[in-house]
């Protein structure tokens, strides 16, 4: 694992020192308040650290996609009291995050301050990566921290242009984070297993690709598995799945044979005639007899007792996306199951779980699990580009 330096590096007393943080305070809002605050909670044993320390911090972050417009509905200082509240602390808001109006404001701030800069997203030059707004971020500080694993598969200004311009470092979740995916699939215990699920093969082809040579199990579920299965020619009746790309999943089973991974598609299925609640002719059949008005929507209960063996036997689990049609009951029951199980093995010791994306971390949430598992990353994106096995700019930028 390359290597990067953390908070740990940085000199016990930071008194007056300008940490500029990038941060991810991109929170989904209801009207004038915050709707979910996971992002924020993420931030404050990093923010909270540097305070205790003396440092100034300096949070930067984008909001929305304002699109080098500066948007009042888009401006950080929406989020100055909800900061100020999870901080117990003064928190204030600070004009712009870079020029003379910024570095105005930062001749007034104290020892242990906390502020939030503008949105980085008013500035064109933040999704080019413009030297010179990175230029200008840069100046408000004395070294750089990233705490924003979520946005580090962008190379930006303030993901990855001022991490060349300071001394850089890894906030707590940054570092948490990095530290998960490296015992996940960098350097795993074995054997190790990968579910994937989702509705379509083309969103994942990449991580796909990527696993069969990385993993020893791939649990593939969600749409994407109709696409696997019609490419064994089976009838998948009304199910949702990609034509086009049954020679790519034929490719991947190839791939996978070639790397000694074994691929686990569902032998029995959750099927009904219309995607509703609940609906009156829901049933569990063999793959075989999905009858043609019929749809595919969840994984079945045979299949999903043989997958908790599976698990039962790995070291290590990947999970990204549900098994099954998850936010409409009852077709989430093979997602909260195998969920309920991998938690439990994490609880026992023997399974080092590692999950991530949005629809996952919600089908864990339904389960009532997200906190058994190891680890489990709010990132998007950056955790799908990760397991595609790519370098993130705004980690490379860090590393030493």
């Amino acid at each position: 694992m390359a290597q990067f330096k953390t908070l740990d590096d940085l000199p016990d007393d930071l008194t007056g020192k300008r940490a500029l943080v990038r941060v991810d305070l991109n929170v989904p809002m209801n009207g004038a308040s915050v709707a979910d605050d996971t992002r924020l909670r993420a931030l404050l044993p990093t923010v909270l650290e540097l305070s205790d320390k003396g440092a100034i911090v300096l949070l930067l972050s984008h909001f929305g996609r304002p699109k080098g417009e500066n948007r009042p509905d888009m401006s950080t200082a929406q989020l100055v009291r909800p900061l100020a509240e999870l901080t117990a602390r003064s928190v204030r808001f600070v004009e712009d995050c870079q020029g003379p109006e910024a570095a105005r404001a930062l001749t007034t701030m104290l020892p242990g301050n906390i502020g939030i800069l503008e949105n980085t997203r008013f500035h064109d030059g933040e999704e080019t990566n413009d030297p010179e707004l990175a230029r200008g971020m840069a100046a408000l500080g004395d070294f750089y921290v990233n705490d924003a694993f979520s946005a580090a598969h962008r190379a930006h200004a303030s993901t990855e242009g001022v991490a060349h311009l300071l001394p850089s470092y890894a906030g707590r979740a940054m570092e948490a984070e990095l530290k998960a995916l490296e015992q996940a699939l960098g350097n795993p215990e074995r054997p190790l297993a990968a579910v994937v699920g989702g509705a379509k093969v083309s969103s994942k082809l990449a991580v796909l690709g990527h696993l069969v040579r990385k993993v020893d199990h791939l649990i593939i579920g969600g749409g994407m598995a109709n696409t696997f299965l019609a490419a064994r020619g089976v009838n998948v009746g009304k199910s949702l799945y990609e034509k086009d790309l049954l020679g790519e999943a034929e490719a991947i089973f190839e791939r996978a044979e070639a790397a000694g991974c074994i691929i686990h598609l569902p032998y029995d299925v959750v099927v009904a005639t219309q995607f509703v609640a609940n609906p009156y002719d829901v049933r569990s059949v063999n793959v075989h007899e999905v009858a043609p008005d019929e749809m595919i929507l969840d994984i079945g209960p045979a299949a999903v007792e043989a997958l908790a063996d599976v698990l039962k036997n790995c070291r290590t689990l990947v999970w990204n996306g549900p098994l099954g049609a998850f936010e409409t009951p009852p077709f989430d029951a093979a997602t909260v199951a195998l969920a309920k199980t991998a938690a439990a093995l994490t609880e026992g010791g023997s399974l080092v779980s590692v999950a991530g994306g949005g629809d996952t971390v919600a089908a864990l949430n339904q389960a009532g699990v997200a906190a058994d598992f190891t680890f489990v990353s709010t990132a998007g994106g950056a955790f799908l580009e990760w397991m595609e096995g790519r370098e993130l700019p705004g980690v490379a930028a860090l590393t030493t």
